[in-house]
């Protein structure tokens, strides 16, 4: 199932994928960072579309039209402000990838990218995030046999290096459940 999951440095706006994830902000607006790169790319249609979704709740997802992307939609999820870790951060943002999972295998997306999500301006700590990241994008592989490829595309190379060593740790740990029984081979 690791195999299904590619970490990659680079810019989402230019994913040949079904789908971007937008690390959002609760308005679906025009913001900074990747929310902002990824209205650029798509184009005003984007933010018009957005403004008659009545914004989204921190943990949830909703899907709208890529417009001038190369991917088809874009998965608008808005993740959770760092208060320090004991706001309940970690379930918020575990509930971002689940629910964009969600909304992908409702929708029929067979590839998907997303971004680090709440590492930028909202301040979640990547060595953190990229955990529950990797965790929530297993077990929806898991659930969601039909999503063929998740990418993380990552935007500089500390997040990148974070990325790739929890994904390391994670395939070592799945390996020992795999030889004990406790998770099915693939």
């Amino acid at each position: 199932m690791l195999d299904r999951i590619q970490i990659v440095l680079g810019d989402i706006t230019q994913e040949q994928v079904d789908a971007i994830v937008n690390a959002a902000n609760p308005a679906l607006l025009p913001g900074g960072g990747v929310c902002g790169a990824i209205h650029r790319a798509a184009g005003p249609e984007l933010a018009e579309e957005c403004r008659r979704l009545g914004g989204c709740a921190p943990g949830d997802a909703k899907l709208t039209h890529g417009y001038r992307l190369p991917a088809r939609y874009v998965i608008h999820t808005v993740g959770p402000i760092w208060h320090g870790g004991t706001y309940g951060e970690d379930a918020v943002l575990a509930s971002c990838y689940r629910r964009t999972l969600e909304l992908a295998h409702q929708h029929g997306i067979r590839t998907l990218a997303f971004p680090s999500i709440s590492t930028g301006a909202y301040g979640f700590p990547v060595e953190r995030a990229c955990r529950i990241a990797l965790q929530e994008i297993l077990a929806g592989l898991q659930r969601y046999p039909d999503l063929e490829q998740v990418r993380i595309v990552c935007f500089d190379q500390h997040t990148y290096r974070c990325y790739c060593q929890a994904y390391q740790e994670l395939a070592q740990h799945n390996a020992w459940k795999s030889d004990s029984g406790e998770l099915p081979k693939q």
